[in-house]
């Protein structure tokens, strides 16, 4: 998959890695979907979670990038969407396998938790990591809720 467009959105706990992930995805070309926050000013996640996560399940994003303190709350809220499959990771390898065998289109990053360069090493293998397919489809397929 060819990522051309990414949506990202993030509360005041993933604010301060929001900027350098968005500088290093235009480096590569990537078009970025911005939906906040703008300041470490105290927000509730799901105001910035819930627009990124719909622009990924409409189509006008081809991936996603939630960030929050924990990972949690901006995970649980993107995983809401029928459509998103979000990927709470911690390593690279995480975000690597999210992608390769889950089919992740939106990762979740703990930004309390990691360093920035561990942020930027995810959000690499994220982007550059293909859906395997196989006996991942199956089970992939048997996720979503009728």
């Amino acid at each position: 998959m060819q990522v051309k467009t990414i949506a990202i959105g993030c509360d005041h706990g993933g604010f301060a890695y929001k900027d350098t992930i968005i500088e290093m995805l235009k480096k590569e070309g990537i078009e970025v979907h911005d939906f906040g926050t703008d300041s470490e000013d105290s927000v509730d996640y799901p105001d910035f979670v819930h627009p990124t996560a719909s622009d990924v399940e409409s189509g006008k994003a081809d991936l996603g990038i939630v960030l929050c303190g924990s990972g949690n709350g901006a995970a649980i809220t993107a995983n809401k969407h029928q459509g998103i499959r979000c990927a709470l990771c911690w390593t690279e390898e995480l975000a690597r396998l999210g992608r390769e065998h889950n089919n992740a289109n939106v990762l979740s990053i703990p930004a309390r938790f990691i360093s920035e360069e561990v942020a930027l090493d995810m959000v690499r293998a994220f982007i550059s990591t293909d859906f395997a397919g196989g006996r991942h489809k199956r089970r992939v397929g048997k996720i979503a809720c009728a």
